[in-house]
């Protein structure tokens, strides 16, 4: 079996823009990630995320703004976000149907909580996308002590990626996907500004590495199938419930409007690595920004550098949450293939690509 390997491990380098120190959602100051991973048997392979803003446990609120790219899904709190500008909670990523049971968790944890005695509102983010191909989804095993053990396990440095928390069952682009973070630094008028990025993604359509299409026949990968082994009769092409979910930090001083545009951008970068977004796939992407609003929001010619931030930083997260995977066996014998290291590698150099394999891997 491969190893795991980041982007820039293998020498794929997506952009111009510098990294942070962990090239991850964490080197926005104060921003913290927690998985919960629950495998067990051959039908379960599910999990828990947490993004965990720091900033929360002084602060009421943090600046958010949301973008729907395709809606055939679900983020619990959605509309108030969408109407205040605003997040009151960390962000929680699972399975589709353990939703309701991690924001139920989500809201034990937050009532329990220092000055929230008297609290009798709060408002849950919480988004998914569906793992039901290689995990019993029906199960619905996520409980509150996961949800609470991804929350208290939280911590800042390079996050899991790849088969981890919520991206454990999860596959995209006919590969074995997951987890995959990235961050950018852009400049500004007011100096540096961090854009942190983190992918839970779950969609179809032809991976594409640095603009080289990557169809899984090319690569001697088949498709998903029931059982290890040839292709046969029993194969099946695609799981349903494609989508992704992305969640990106900055320290930036925007409002709600500018991350809104933010998160569109987002969005847009699916298509940089093939994503198709149909009809049956649940698009989404939150930004928030961390700043302390005592300056007013960076004026509009400041903006466009973070755009292109947000640009690298989720392409680049959304390859290493399938770099990063590897090859699961799950429910009912279903399977999906990690994307093989050495022979995209090969077909990149065939058509070009500057710089593959130079950083410390060359494929072999």
């Amino acid at each position: 079996m491969q190893e795991p390997r980041r982007a820039r491990q293998l020498g794929i380098v997506v952009g111009g823009l510098p990294t942070g120190v962990h090239n991850a959602i964490t080197d926005v100051a104060g921003v913290r990630v927690g998985h919960t991973t629950i495998v067990s048997g051959e039908t379960i392979r599910t999990g828990v995320t947490a993004v965990v803003p720091d900033q929360l446990l002084t602060r009421p609120a943090l600046p958010a703004g949301l973008s729907v790219g395709n809606g055939y899904g679900k983020i619990v709190g959605s509309t108030q976000v969408a109407e205040l500008g605003e997040i009151e909670t960390p962000v929680l990523l699972t399975a589709t149907l353990s939703t309701f049971r991690v924001a139920d968790a989500l809201v034990t944890y937050l009532l329990s909580m220092p000055g929230r005695e008297a609290a009798q509102s709060v408002n849950p983010v919480v988004a998914e996308t569906n793992d039901g191909f290689l995990s019993d989804i029906r199960a619905r095993p996520v409980t509150e002590e996961h949800v609470l053990a991804a929350l208290s396990g939280a911590t800042g440095g390079l996050p899991g990626e790849g088969c981890v928390g919520a991206g454990t069952g999860t596959g995209a682009l006919g590969f074995k996907a997951g987890i995959g973070t990235s961050s950018r630094v852009a400049t500004t008028s007011r100096g540096p500004a961090t854009v942190g990025v983190l992918v839970q993604s779950n969609f179809s359509g032809v991976l594409r590495v640095c603009g080289v299409p990557v169809p899984r026949e090319r690569v001697g990968v088949p498709v998903a199938q029931t059982a290890p082994g040839p292709v046969g009769p029993g194969a099946d092409a695609e799981h349903p419930g494609n989508s992704c979910v992305i969640v990106v930090a900055t320290d930036a001083r925007l409002d709600a409007r500018q991350l809104g545009r933010l998160a569109r951008r987002a969005i847009f970068a699916m298509g940089r690595v093939g994503s198709d977004f149909t009809s049956g796939s649940g698009d989404y992407a939150l930004a928030f920004a961390t700043a302390e609003v005592d300056l007013p929001a960076l004026p509009e010619s400041d903006v466009d550098p973070l755009f292109a931030a947000v640009l690298e930083a989720t392409e680049e997260a959304l390859l290493n949450s399938l770099f990063m995977a590897t090859t699961t066996v799950g429910f009912d014998g279903h399977v999906r293939y990690a994307v093989p290291h050495d022979r995209v590698l090969t077909l990149l150099r065939e058509h070009g690509v500057a710089g593959v394999g130079r950083s410390g891997y060359d494929g072999s």
